[in-house]
């Protein structure tokens, strides 16, 4: 049912890690340097509602046990470092999905 779940979660994370970085590395900037305020507004408010996205997926990977309390606190400091979700998926999630793939294999042998 859920076999899509590391990968959903992982897509989920990198736009919300893109989404972190326009707005520290191109919105902010323009905010200061060049006076257009409005792109922190626009892009911070898009990054806002990616970030409780973010959240909720990390709830929903915890209900689900593909992730364990540890690695839900770990994404969860992740996303408020620049690249701390690419880092997080590239680390720990394939782990944890080669960890749950490999018992979904022996459950059905």
């Amino acid at each position: 049912m859920f076999k899509n779940t590391f990968k959903t979660f992982g897509v989920i994370g990198n736009i919300e890690a893109i989404s972190y970085l326009l707005l520290v590395c191109i919105a902010m900037p323009l905010k200061y340097a060049a006076g257009m305020p409005q792109m922190v507004r626009w892009v911070g408010m898009i990054h806002g509602i990616l970030f409780v996205t973010y959240v909720v997926a990390i709830v929903v990977m915890l209900i689900l046990r593909k992730l364990s309390v540890l690695q839900g606190l770990v994404a969860l400091i992740a996303s408020l470092l620049p690249f701390g979700p690419f880092i997080f998926d590239r680390k720990v999630l394939k782990k944890a999905e080669a960890r749950d793939n490999g018992a979904t294999t022996v459950k059905a042998t």
